[in-house]
């Protein structure tokens, strides 16, 4: 069995508290392993802890305590070449998509915005012009590549994050609430471009607490309450074992099977 992509050991984030200087949980000893090409929905209701430990993940904010390996590197310890190096190969490999897609607006058109990642990696100009001009086709913007982001509907800023995630070459995409905010259309293209990066083998993690729009697609379920691990497993497995008190949904009530978890048409 390979190495998995990534490992979290023990991940803890604490904030201070109020006046009484009691501290407040975020995360509380959080452990699991990422396997590559793995689609894994992260379930929870807001407050949870899921974008926190997106962040932690992808190396944007440090835990109070654990740590994260990327391919077997430390991520927040030892000799601070290796980290760098570390950093440098996730920010190469790892995409975030956030919750709200406005937030990841840089350009002044389309194409500019798709083009901002791999100019910052680096890539040539003829090389950047393909990717730009690949990803703008792949993701149905190639009609709208000298608008201006600011101008596109709700779907279409989040197909545009993800332009710019796959422009950059990345394996592995991260979805904080993808479906937040969007209309049953934009609900099912960003649906069918989660199907298409798990059908590519790329590794895809989804933060959601809207299970019936897309745990079809999940391989594996982990539900987070309170900063804590409540289950993890097969998808079925952990619907079985589902407590209510950990503020999700369970789509059985309206779908008969998992396999039908989904806005998608078959």
């Amino acid at each position: 069995m390979s190495d998995p992509l990534f490992s979290l050991n023990n991940i803890s984030k604490y904030f201070p508290g109020a006046s009484d200087g009691e501290r407040f949980t975020a995360l509380n000893a959080v452990s699991f392993d990422i396997a590559e090409g793995q689609c894994l929905m992260v379930a929870g209701s807001n407050g949870s802890g899921k974008t926190l430990l997106m962040r932690i993940i992808a190396g944007l904010l440090e835990p109070s305590g654990g740590e994260v390996f990327f391919r077997g590197q430390p991520l927040f310890t030892g000799a601070q070449r290796q980290r760098r190096e570390t950093e440098k190969n996730i920010r190469r490999e790892l995409g975030l998509v956030f919750q709200d897609a406005e937030l990841q607006i840089v350009g002044e058109t389309v194409a500019e915005d798709v083009a901002f990642g791999p100019e910052n990696l680096g890539f040539d100009a003829a090389d950047i012009q393909e990717r730009v001009d690949e990803t703008l086709v792949a993701l149905g913007l190639a009609e709208k590549r000298d608008n201006s982001p600011r101008r596109l509907s709700g779907g279409e800023k989040r197909r545009l994050a993800i332009a710019g995630v796959l422009a950059m070459g990345c394996s592995t995409v991260i979805m904080d609430e993808p479906f937040a905010n969007l209309d049953s259309p934009g609900v099912i293209s960003t649906l069918g471009i989660i199907r298409d990066l798990k059908n590519s083998g790329r590794t895809v993690i989804i933060l959601t607490h809207e299970l019936e729009k897309a745990l079809a697609l999940a391989d594996r379920l982990i539900i987070l309450h309170q900063g804590c691990i409540c289950s993890d497993g097969d998808p079925a497995d952990v619907l079985g074992r589902l407590d209510p008190a950990w503020g999700v949904r369970d789509p059985r009530r309206n779908y008969a099977a998992i396999e039908d978890c989904t806005w998608l048409e078959n």
